[in-house]
């Protein structure tokens, strides 16, 4: 499943009442959310457990990228944490790992837990930045390779840990790993559980860059301005396109990229883009 992180526990509820004003304010500080120069921000806000996700945050995520996805306003996405962690994986504490279990139990919470919360960012037809302030273990670790690109601090560290719990990795960390730095350096990981230091993910090329720690936000926050200003739609099918290559043949790819291209000849951004050429001009995008 995931790691259970070594640091005081905490809780999210997210109790339905006759005024649900308070319970939703209270998910809001766990999993903090702001739109601005049409870059969504989304921030784990669980300092003291190191950002480890609850079940109620997971969901809160999985929604809040899915309205990104939706709203023609929001053209860039920028996942971060508070304090010294980025995300420690999943939050554990709040059940057993002992007792009884029904067969079937502990993959339907997978496949409708961590499973989705990764589907969430692959899916998110925005480009999704992670801004990885501080350690991302487990679940964590895997929230941060599924994004788009990835920026690290110079103090993040990433750390397969699921092994020095006795755990199959989850999360898709078996699927995503390979893909990035090949089978072997993916076992090697996995099998040690290494704490791995930032500027050596960034070498193996899990980390698009490493930047110190006090440039984080502000590099973080250029990337996606300069993306929220970009084609969107030509994004999104361009990052359908890459996520969908490693598991397809040439033929399914070629056409698959063709289609792609069909599509996006209808936006408006397209015609922009070869007007502004035309015409010896900057394009302006409009995100349609």
């Amino acid at each position: 499943m995931a790691n259970m992180p070594d640091s005081p526990r905490g809780t999210a509820k997210d109790d339905q009442t006759e005024k649900p004003v308070e319970p939703e304010s209270h998910a809001e500080s766990l999993v903090q959310h702001a739109t601005d120069n049409q870059v969504c921000r989304i921030t784990l806000n669980r300092p003291e457990a190191l950002n480890a996700i609850t079940p109620d945050q997971r969901e809160r995520i999985i929604q809040l990228l899915a309205d990104a996805s939706a709203d023609p306003a929001v053209r860039a996405v920028v996942l971060t944490g508070t304090g010294r962690g980025f995300c420690a994986g999943a939050d554990l504490r709040g059940g057993s790992a002992a007792g009884q279990r029904v067969p079937g139990d502990v993959a339907r919470t997978i496949r409708l837990g961590a499973q989705r919360l990764i589907a969430a960012v692959l899916d998110c037809e925005k480009p999704v930045i992670a801004a990885v302030n501080g350690t991302a273990a487990g679940l964590g670790a895997h929230l941060a390779f599924a994004c788009d690109l990835v920026l690290a601090a110079e103090s993040a560290r990433f750390i397969e840990v699921f092994v020095r719990r006795g755990l199959v990795p989850d999360g898709g960390g078996a699927y995503l790993l390979p893909r990035l730095i090949g089978p072997q350096r993916a076992k090697e990981l996995m099998f040690f559980g290494d704490a791995l230091s930032a500027p050596d993910a960034e070498r193996l090329g899990l980390v698009n860059r490493v930047v110190p720690d006090e440039e984080l936000d502000k590099t973080a926050r250029e990337w996606a301005e300069r993306l929220a200003t970009g084609p969107t739609r030509a994004l999104a099918l361009t990052k359908q396109l890459v996520n969908a290559s490693l598991d397809t043949d040439r033929t399914t790819a070629f056409a698959a990229e063709a289609a792609a291209q069909e599509i996006n000849m209808t936006t408006e951004d397209a015609r922009e883009g070869v007007a502004s050429f035309v015409e010896r001009r900057g394009a302006e995008y409009k995100g349609r």
